[in-house]
């Protein structure tokens, strides 16, 4: 088992990687690395941290991803260095359009992934450092983290998709409470309303995350997980459940025809563990046309 950073995959080009992938075993831990700045991000590691994402998502021995910090903190957030001109960018030479939120591209990589996702929250995160764990698929936090969706106390709107995902995540009321008041959340307040699973000293969120991992992965059909996901994701939008019958059905008829199944029933039926053949890489059927 890997247990640092692998310089092979890291993600940035010079200095130290701001974001860096480890491997341990079937699990890639996603790590955001400037603890000297509490993780805080610019464009340029948001979009390290996507090309992190593709490169755990394309690999058929990633079996889950985990996404945690180094250091004391989790992430502060976007990285205020620029002062006030911080978040100035361009819009669309050819349409005036304004440019598209890199905090809201890593929240869809997210959403897309084909592997469950689980955030190890080891300290505090606020605006985009709390908004981008929001389409993972678990959120674990130490007992000491701190969450702010402070968006309206610096002149700015939410953002990484969180408009959606947040309503979904906590309800609608403590979404409205949390973004427009943009008070500082303590961890009890964050568990009690469903935002983190469970709370636990900073020093024992990451091992438990991937532990939970390989609960969630093993002995489960790889393409069958990732089309699982799918579905959960995408029928929180599906306007009634015929909906979801429409992409199950599919689903059933696909896989029911896999060599996946064979192998499962089979090893089922043996009292044995299952070989499943089938990879992500080799594509997925399309179970929402």
């Amino acid at each position: 088992m890997q247990t640092s950073p692998d310089p092979a995959t890291d993600v940035t080009s010079s200095g130290r990687s701001q974001v860096v992938v480890e491997r341990h075993d079937e699990i890639a831990v996603i790590r955001l690395n400037r603890p000297d700045k509490l993780n805080a991000v610019t464009s340029q590691n948001l979009t390290d941290l996507i090309s992190a994402l593709d490169t755990c998502d394309a690999d058929d021995d990633v079996r889950a991803v985990v996404l945690t910090g180094t250091g004391r903190a989790f992430c502060a957030g976007a990285d205020l260095s620029g002062g006030g001109d911080t978040f100035v960018a361009e819009a669309d030479a050819d349409t005036g359009e304004a440019p598209p939120d890199t905090g809201g591209q890593v929240a869809l990589r997210i959403y897309r992934m084909t592997k469950p996702v689980i955030s190890a929250i080891n300290g505090s995160a606020a605006g985009v450092g709390v908004t981008m764990t929001l389409p993972t698929d678990v959120r674990i936090a130490a007992d000491n983290a701190r969450f702010g969706f402070v968006f309206t106390r610096r002149g700015l709107v939410p953002e990484a998709c969180s408009s959606w995902f947040l309503p979904r995540v906590v309800g609608i009321s403590a979404a409205v409470e949390w973004t427009v008041g943009g008070r500082t959340i303590p961890a009890t307040e964050a568990l009690e309303r469903g935002l983190v699973r469970e709370l636990l000293p900073a020093d024992e969120v990451l091992p438990r995350a991937l532990a939970l991992a390989r609960e969630m992965t093993r002995g489960t059909a790889p393409v069958s997980a990732a089309l699982t996901r799918q579905l959960m994701w995408r029928m929180l939008g599906a306007p009634d459940p015929e909906v979801a019958h429409r992409a199950e059905s599919i689903g059933i008829y696909t896989r029911g025809r896999s060599a996946d199944i064979r192998a499962g029933v089979t090893a089922f039926l043996a009292k044995e563990e299952p070989d499943f053949p089938d990879r992500v890489s080799d594509g997925l059927p399309d179970l929402f046309t």
